[in-house]
C-alpha cells in the first residue's frame, strides 16, 4: 500500500504485525487518541528495609530472572561515552539468553561491540531513534532477520505507553544514586546532565536496575529517577566517559560555509514575524543548526529581545544564553555536553524534563507543541521538502530520527539548515532516500546557494521578500546542484526491508531496504 507521501509500505511484517500507513503530520492526532491502546505500568512491591544493592551487574541481572525473547530498554545520555550497555548484553549472552529485543533510545559508535551479538542471535530486534557506526552498516546489509524500528523521541514514549515496546528489563546508568535507587545525572564524577529519556523506562520496566559509579547517602538529590520504580542498584567503577558526550554533531561548527548558512537562517528567523519578545526556540544536533543560536544570540542582544524558553538537547551555549537573561528557562531532556550538569544542578531556571513532556504526541500538551522556532539539520531534503536524517548517500543507516519530526510538527517555524551538496553528494535532491520528517511540517530551507520557502506557506515568503531576503524555488536549486555534481548513480537495494521509519504517531512514513552487495 502507499501512504500519504506516496511511499510503498507493506501491509504486515512478520513478528511485528500489521502496519498503519502515514496519513499526514497531524491527521491521526486530529482524530484523537482515545482509541489508542494504553497499557498500565507493572505493579511492584518490596518488603520493609529490603536491600536493593547488588555487588555486581551480573548479580543484579540474575535477580531479574532474564529469559530468551525478553525486551531490554536503555537510555543514551552518555552517547559515545557509554560503558554499560555492551557489558549488560555480554552478561546476558554468557547466560545463554537469546532473541533479545533491544530498545535503546539511541545507539552510537560506542556500541559497535554489540555487532557480535547481532550475528549470534543474542539480539534479533532493535527499536531506536538512531543507529550509527558499524551497527548501522551491518543492519543495512541485512544482518538482522527482523527490521529495526526507527522512531522519534516522542514516538518512543508513545510506543511504550501503548505496549509496542514492553520493557522486561530496564538498565539505567546514573551519575549518582542512593541505596533505594533515587538517581540523577546532574552530579558525580560521570555527570552527564539530564536523565529525562530514562524516566519512561523506569516507570514501565518490569525490572529496573540503576547502575552508578557514585553511591551517595540517602536521599540522592535532585531526584531524576525515583526509588519506587527501581528494583536493584549496582555500584561500578565507571559508567563511562562524559567527555565523549559531545561530538561533531553537538558542537557549533567552525566551517565558514556552515556559519554563512547559519547567519542566513538567523536572518530568516529575525524577519519571520516570530522573532519577538517571549519567543521559544530550539536548535537541533548539528554543527550548522547549533550555530544558528550564535547569530540569534547576537540579534537578541542588538534588539533587546528576551525569549521565553529554549528546549531539547541543551549545550553549554544555551546555558550561557540563560545566564545572560536572553531566555527565562531551559527545558532539558538531554544535555549535549558535560558542562551543562553544573547549571542543571544549581540554576532553578534550568529544568530537567522527561521525554513524554518533551515530545510525546499522545498527551495533553508536550513542549514541542509550544515551540515558535526550531532550526534543524538534514542529510537530504527533496523538492517536496521531505527530510532524511537517517540514511547516508550509500543507503546505510548512519543517523538518528531523534526529535526531528517531533519539533518540526510542533513549531510555528521549522528551518532546515544544510549545504546544497557535500563533496560530490547532492543534499538537495528530487527524492530523498528515506523520509523521516514530512515536507508539510517544514517551512523553509536555508543553504549557501539560496533560501527556499515551502509553497504551502506563501505569507512567509512574502514577509521575507519584503524584508529584502531573496528566495528561490527549490526545484531551481535542485537543478543547479544536479548540474554541479551530476546525477548520482542509483543505489541498488534488494527487496528485503531492514528498517521501518515510524512517524511520531506510530504510523509508518517510510521503509529502509537492504543495500545490495556490489
Amino acid at each position: 500500500m502507499k501512504n500519504a507521501i506516496n511511499r510503498e509500505i507493506p501491509n504486515k511484517i512478520k513478528y511485528i504485525g500489521e502496519l498503519e500507513p502515514f496519513m499526514g503530520a497531524w491527521e491521526k492526532l486530529k482524530k484523537g487518541w482515545m482509541d489508542e491502546i494504553s497499557v498500565p505500568p507493572p505493579n511492584k512491591a518490596k518488603l520493609p528495609h529490603q536491600k536493593k544493592i547488588c555487588d555486581t551487574l551480573k548479580e543484579a541481572i540474575l535477580k531479574t530472572n532474564p529469559q530468551s525473547g525478553m525486551t531490554l530498554t536503555y537510555h543514551h545520555h552518555l552517547r559515545n561515552g557509554d560503558d554499560i550497555l555492551v557489558k549488560a548484553i555480554s552478561i546476558l549472552a554468557e547466560l545463554g539468553i537469546k532473541d533479545i529485543t533491544l530498545a535503546s533510545s539511541s545507539l552510537n559508535e560506542s556500541h559497535d561491540a554489540l555487532l557480535r551479538y547481532l550475528e549470534d542471535g543474542t539480539i534479533t530486534k532493535i527499536w531506536s531513534s538512531g543507529i550509527r557506526g558499524e551497527l548501522g552498516k551491518a543492519i543495512s546489509k541485512g544482518i538482522l532477520k527482523n527490521p529495526v524500528v526507527i522512531h522519534s523521541h516522542g514516538g518512543r514514549v508513545r510506543a511504550i505507553h501503548t505496549g509496542k515496546i514492553k520493557p522486561d528489563l530496564t538498565i539505567i546508568p546514573a551519575a549518582s544514586a542512593d541505596e533505594e535507587g533515587n538517581a540523577t545525572g546532574a552530579h558525580g564524577k560521570s555527570a552527564f546532565g539530564s536523565i529525562g529519556y530514562a524516566r519512561i523506562d523506569a516507570r514501565y520496566g518490569k525490572q529496573v536496575i540503576v547502575v552508578t559509579d557514585n553511591l551517595v547517602d540517602y536521599p540522592c538529590n535532585p531526584i531524576g529517577i525515583r526509588q519506587d520504580f527501581v528494583d536493584y542498584i549496582v555500584k561500578v567503577d565507571s559508567i563511562g566517559d562524559p567527555t565523549k558526550i559531545a561530538s561533531g554533531t553537538t558542537r557549533i561548527t567552525k566551517s565558514p560555509m556552515d556559519l554563512r548558512i547559519a547567519k542566513l537562517a538567523a536572518d530568516v528567523i529575525e524577519h519571520s514575524g516570530l522573532f519577538d519578545e517571549g519567543f521559544s526556540f530550539q536548535v537541533g544536533a548539528g554543527g550548522a543548526s547549533l550555530a544558528v543560536a550564535k547569530f540569534i544570540r547576537e540579534k537578541m542582544k542588538h534588539k533587546n529581545i528576551k525569549g521565553s524558553f529554549m528546549l531539547g538537547g541543551i549545550t553549554s551555549y544555551c546555558v550561557e544564553m540563560l545566564k545572560e537573561g536572553l531566555f527565562k528557562t531551559l527545558f532539558d531532556v538531554q544535555s549535549f555536553d558535560a558542562e551543562v550538569s553544573y547549571s542543571l544542578l544549581n540554576n532553578k531556571h534550568h529544568i530537567e524534563i522527561p521525554a513524554s513532556l518533551y515530545a510525546n504526541p499522545f498527551n495533553c500538551g508536550c513542549m514541542t507543541n509550544k515551540l515558535d522556532v526550531v532550526a534543524l539539520g538534514a542529510l537530504e531534503i527533496d523538492t517536496d521538502f521531505n527530510v532524511n536524517v537517517i540514511t547516508g548517500s550509500e543507503g546505510n543507516i548512519r543517523g538518528a530520527s531523534g526529535g526531528h519530526s517531533d519539533t518540526a510538527s510542533g513549531a510555528q517555524l521549522t528551518v532546515i539548515v544544510c549545504p546544497s551538496f557535500r563533496g560530490r553528494i547532492p543534499i538537495v535532491t528530487k527524492k530523498v532516500h528515506t523520509v523521516v520528517t514530512p515536507g508539510e511540517s517544514v517551512h523553509v530551507l536555508v543553504t549557501e546557494r539560496g533560501i527556499c520557502v515551502n509553497p504551502k506557506f506563501p505569507e512567509l515568503e512574502k514577509r521575507l521578500n519584503k524584508a529584502g531576503i531573496k528566495t528561490r524555488k527549490i526545484e531551481e536549486l535542485e537543478k543547479e546542484v544536479d548540474e554541479i555534481v551530476g546525477t548520482a548513480k542509483p543505489i541498488k537495494f534488494t527487496d528485503k526491508i531492514v528498517g521501518l521509519i515510524e512517524y511520531r504517531d506510530g504510523t509508518i512514513i517510510d521503509v529502509i531496504r537492504q543495500v545490495a552487495e556490489c
